[in-house]
């Protein structure tokens, strides 16, 4: 009985996927299925639904709810200068190189609710290279989007984010970046005068420009491998002639269709660049 349930279950799962994508048109079939997995149960807990059928009654019926499953299926985890080793990396190593363009274009792909694009605004704009530099943000959850368009991030959190920012080689104070009000820091509008935030899903969207950095960080974890490699195709094809790419720390380059089409720059760091 536990094995047939096991079954039913893995099908209603791949209806309710291929539902998604031919009603909203978010594609999460080549997902990692574990991840999926994982998350569609926790929506059945915060739905009240007992089975994935009943869930996909309900949110095909009304996109509001859908709206509230897609932040389950894409919940963020992000903060500033994470990893503050790989910002390090970007500041000694990459900045340096990008200095030599006379105007730069930086993709930031996944950038969920705006953690990373204020962290490389903020390293761009201390190395001289923010008011030439244009920033594409991007991300397939609309209010994700619109919260890194705010730009207010709670004041506990900022506490970490100062830590990180100290120890990725900050030369300011980090409390110059944002005004303290109430429980939250309101960042400085002027970071992201020159970023476009955009809905862009890697699953089914294509080229849009081309950049001499990309940053997609923790986001190809959640992918299987025919959709990475569908990423790193699209990364290699949007990157000028010897453009920067930045994973994050338990994604790689090896063993993927692209492997040999990248040499890494700061291997540890997951930075590599284009051949």
């Amino acid at each position: 009985m536990e094995r047939n349930s096991g079954t039913a279950c893995e099908i209603e799962l791949r209806l309710l996927i291929e539902a998604i994508y031919l009603k909203y048109s978010y594609d999460f079939r080549d997902y990692c299925g574990a991840s999926i997995q994982r998350r569609v149960n926790h929506a059945l807990h915060q739905f009240e639904c007992r089975t994935i059928s009943a869930l996909q009654e309900r949110v095909l019926h009304d996109p509001a709810e859908f709206m509230q499953l897609l932040q389950l299926l894409t919940i963020p985890v992000s903060e500033m200068f994470r990893d503050p080793a790989h910002f390090l990396a970007i500041r000694q190593e990459v900045v340096p190189r990008l200095k030599t363009y006379p105007s730069i274009k930086l993709w930031i792909a996944g950038c969920s609710t705006g953690e990373e694009v204020y962290s490389l605004a903020i390293l761009l704009r201390e190395e001289g290279l923010l008011e030439r530099t244009l920033i594409y943000a991007t991300d397939i959850n609309p209010r994700s989007l619109e919260k890194a368009r705010r730009g207010i991030f709670s004041r506990d959190n900022i506490r970490a984010y100062t830590r990180n920012y100290q120890q990725a080689g900050g030369r300011r104070s980090f409390a110059d970046y944002y005004t303290a009000a109430y429980d939250h820091g309101i960042f400085d509008k002027s970071l992201c005068e020159h970023v476009t935030f955009a809905d862009h899903s890697l699953a089914t969207d294509s080229v849009f420009s081309e950049v001499q950095f990309i940053s997609c960080r923790n986001v190809l974890i959640y992918f299987n491998k025919k959709l990475q490699d569908r990423t790193f195709g699209l990364f290699h094809e949007s990157l000028c002639h010897r453009g920067f790419l930045a994973l994050g720390s338990k994604e790689t380059l090896e063993f993927s269709a692209y492997g040999q089409q990248f040499e890494p720059l700061v291997k540890q760091e997951r930075i590599y660049r284009k051949c």
